[in-house]
């Protein structure tokens, strides 16, 4: 019996892809929009995601613009970003909401840089229960005789070759998102 690795395949991929939208939302020195994509604002009876409301454009390098396509709704964008506290200044004028991006001090950028290991350790927590539940499925197939132990060794380190790829590719936005804390 051939072990299907697509599932295992997709787990671990599902696994990068979260961390990567995590660690898009923990804030750097410099502006980006990414920060504002778990920010929803209460408008027209319902919570809804600001890029849905409003274009979010980079003004400089600690500026952003979000401008609401439905003027009225100002007011909602900006309580909604200051709710989040994302440690971002917010000012309004004419156009729409400018957020604001300060300095990162030494302490804040220690401090980014646990939340940013703490994520990247969630999502290894996460590869490792997917592994066991591969070699769970595998022991299975050996106990109910469709498998030996030889072809169950085999695909064991094969599971955890991908294993250790998807730990490599966790550690490397690791990387990449400490060197933009770090800036």
């Amino acid at each position: 019996m051939a072990y299907d690795f697509s599932t295992l395949d997709a787990q671990i991929t599902e696994t990068h892809d979260w961390l990567q939208r995590e660690l898009s939302g923990v804030r750097t020195g410099r502006a980006t929009p990414a920060i504002l994509d778990s920010v929803k604002a209460e408008v027209y009876g319902a919570r809804t995601p600001l890029r849905e409301l409003a274009s979010i454009t980079i003004e400089d390098a600690r500026t952003l613009r979000v401008a609401p396509w439905d003027a009225s709704t100002i007011k909602a964008v900006e309580k909604s970003i200051v709710d989040a506290d994302l440690g971002v200044g917010v000012a309004v004028d004419g156009q729409g909401v400018r957020v604001l991006f300060p300095e990162l001090t030494s302490e804040r950028r220690t401090q980014l840089l646990k939340i940013a290991g703490d994520r990247t350790e969630q999502a290894r927590v996460t590869l490792r229960g997917h592994r066991t539940e591969a070699i769970k499925e595998l022991e299975a197939a050996e106990k109910d005789g469709g498998m030996g132990q030889d072809e169950v060794a085999r695909l064991k380190s094969e599971i955890q070759k991908r294993i250790d790829a998807g730990n490599e590719t966790l550690a490397e936005l690791l990387k990449k998102k400490e060197v933009e804390i770090a800036r």
